[in-house]
């Protein structure tokens, strides 16, 4: 179940941590889940402390399917205030291009209105600006751009039936619609027959609002009510007058055109939904809900099986080795070694490119550890969709703020491989990684301020990221490579022979390539389904709420990239082939290959996405996440330099106690 919150004045969000940390504005939102309710009473009634009778309707951002690119409310010319009570959005807000604005259309508790003109907007075909301002609205009704409403942060959903008879409830509700020139109506259009025209557009320039509410308690005798649902259905009407012909747009027209916007509001009480409850009526009716449940058990059921069977011949395996170690009755016996015991003597050897190898595990580890506490604390309900923004945030701050074990991690292994460039390994570590994802967020954000995007990051905030980044960060991982270096080296169990045993001929599945390319086929069945809703929840502006599912998903996807590279590393040290450590990192992170192949199958084939600078920022912003996932998946391999201290112990007799 999911609780939906609002924000309370005064209490610090994301940019107070960051005040704290770096230097940034303070925002006045914090979210708990199940904190805050706002009562509602009404105008003229007792009206005990607290307790509110106007109703603030706030806007955000508009988004589209066929298009990356947010934009701003007032970019699309609507009715708009001039109000300095804007809501402070939080870091993860800003990411996504969040841009929540105040708005004309105020209520009052309990006090409906029928057709309550908001504004009229008026255009000249012949004016260079105003057509401008035409063509944009035509332009967003094309690509089905839509409205995205806020009532007691809640939003405001538009409910249809959908082709199989369910009720689906949409976020958001569009702009308008168009007919084309052969009279094939798009999208919104199949709603209304008298949207006939050829070649033209349908705005909704009138809404009806409906809102639920509930007395906050039976005996309750103040009046106090609390909001569990708002509901809308958009409309198009020529006139102000809210009836006869819809609003239309003909490429055709030219003169003055005038569209009136308008709004009718009513107040329903429901005894059946409670406040806590109120997002589960959303979320319930969103496409695929009961398909992904179905999903889900049946990947989990496949994943646990897999992994049991990787355990399995992992064992068996190596059952026939510890078994003839066991019956070994003497030292001379068991100097004869065999298999992978013949490069005992070689496996702690360094490997090439070790100061890179330690930097990219130092990442990983910094990315592993973000990545679990951010998923623990959604599981806890604290990043539910009724807090904007939140996931991202905490992700963020978490990530600035591990930059001590990233650094030590680093700085450990290198030191155990024999590395001497301590100031250049400590450099990459806090440099390298998020410099190449930053240096690609950047020219993302380029292109979103030419397109004139609401995701564009604004410079001010672009520089706190900067600050952040350099003063905390930084420092931080120069703390974490201090203790690392610090710290005595790892002393491996065995010696490392001076000369270099020769590796044999290799057949095919022992080679390099082939390995790798198999290892990450189990790591990426068990992710691909949670992937398609997490792709669709990022850019089908769907929401994402089984964080339960999720986090469990990634247990075992640490298991099963683990137990994965692991037997394969065992059946190349079989074939006497002892270059384990960037083997063993590259066959979980190619996990990310698969990743980055379903997501350009996901575009292709999902996605009605147009326009050349959409498409540059999908792929751009996917090769990030694909940088990320393969960082994490690789560090993995860390649990081989473990079990190889135990596999390769220095005494005979200690080896008969091998796992």
């Amino acid at each position: 179940m999911i609780t939906a919150t609002r924000p309370s004045c005064g209490a610090p969000s994301f940019f107070t941590l960051l005040f704290l940390t770096g230097s940034l504005r303070v925002a006045s939102a914090f979210y708990l889940p199940g904190l805050a309710p706002v009562s509602f009473c009404e105008q003229n009634g007792k009206k005990p402390p607290g307790c509110r009778s106007e109703i603030e309707l706030f806007v955000n951002r508009l988004d589209s399917v066929e298009s990356v690119l947010p934009y701003e409310y007032t970019a699309f010319d609507f009715c708009s205030v001039d109000s300095e009570n804007r809501p402070s959005e939080n870091l993860g807000q800003v990411l996504f291009g969040e841009r929540i604005e105040p708005s004309p259309y105020k209520f009052t508790f309990k006090e409906g209105k029928q057709c309550e003109p908001v504004c009229t907007k008026s255009y000249n075909t012949y004016k260079q600006e105003d057509r401008a301002k035409l063509d944009f609205l035509k332009k967003g009704m094309l690509l089905n751009y839509q409205h995205h409403w806020i009532v007691d942060n809640m939003p405001v959903t538009w409910c249809y039936t959908v082709e199989d008879g369910q009720k689906y409830c949409n976020p958001g509700f569009p702009i308008g619609c168009y007919v084309t020139g052969s009279g094939q109506p798009k999208d919104a259009c199949v709603v209304d027959p008298s949207f006939n025209g050829q070649d033209t557009y349908y705005i909704f320039n009138h809404v009806n609002i409906t809102i639920y509410y509930h007395k906050v308690e039976a005996q309750n005798e103040d009046g106090e009510m609390r909001l569990v649902a708002a509901k809308m259905e958009p409309k198009s009407f020529k006139n102000g007058e809210c009836s006869g012909q819809p609003m239309d747009l003909s490429n055709k027209y030219t003169g003055e055109l005038k569209i009136p916007y308008t709004y009718s509001v009513q107040f329903i009480e429901n005894k059946d939904i409670r406040w806590a409850s109120r997002w589960d009526y959303i979320l319930e009716s969103m496409p695929h809900t009961n398909i992904q449940w179905f999903s889900i058990m049946n990947s989990l059921v496949i994943v646990l099986f897999l992994s049991g069977m990787v355990a399995m011949i992992m064992l068996r395996t190596l059952h026939k080795d510890i078994a003839r170690y066991n019956q070994m009755d003497s030292v001379e016996d068991a100097q004869e070694e065999f298999g992978w015991k013949l490069v005992h003597g070689d496996i702690f050897r360094p490997p090439r490119k070790g100061m890179l190898l330690s930097v990219f595990l130092g990442s990983g580890t910094q990315i592993f550890i973000m990545t679990f506490i951010t998923l623990f604390f959604a599981c806890l309900g604290f990043l539910s969709p009724a807090n904007r923004g939140a996931l991202m945030t905490c992700a963020v701050v978490l990530w600035v703020l591990l930059g001590t074990p990233a650094g030590y991690v680093a700085a450990r292994l290198y030191k155990s491989f024999g590395g001497e460039k301590w100031k250049t390994n400590v450099l990459l570590t806090a440099f390298l990684c998020p410099g190449i994802v930053f240096a690609d967020f950047f020219l993302m954000n380029l292109i979103l301020w030419g397109e004139g995007s609401s995701a564009a990051m604004p410079f001010g905030t672009l520089v706190s990221i900067l600050a952040l980044w350099f003063c905390v960060s930084v420092p931080l991982t120069f703390v974490g490579a201090y203790f690392g270096f610090k710290k005595n080296g790892i002393e491996h169990p065995v010696r490392t022979n001076q000369i270099p045993r020769q590796i044999p001929e290799q057949s095919f599945y022992t080679k390099p390539l082939p390995g790798i390319v198999m290892g990450g086929i189990l790591p990426f069945g068990c992710i691909f389904i949670q992937l398609f809703f997490i792709l669709n929840s990022i850019w089908s502006h769907q929401m994402y709420y089984m964080f339960g599912f999720l986090f469990l998903v990634f247990i075992i996807l640490v298991i099963t990239c683990s137990e994965a590279t692991i037997l394969l590393c065992y059946f190349h040290l079989c074939a006497e082939d002892y270059h384990w450590q960037w083997r063993s990192f590259l066959t979980s992170g190619f996990t990310a290959a698969y990743f980055l192949v379903y997501a350009i199958h996901y575009f292709f084939s999902k996605l009605q996405i147009t326009g050349l600078a959409s498409t540059i920022l999908y792929f751009g912003y996917t090769m990030i996440m694909a940088l990320i996932f393969f960082l994490f998946t690789g560090m993995l391999v860390l649990n081989l330099h473990i079990r190889f201290r135990a596999a390769f112990p220095g005494s005979p007799a200690a080896r008969r106690s091998l796992f």
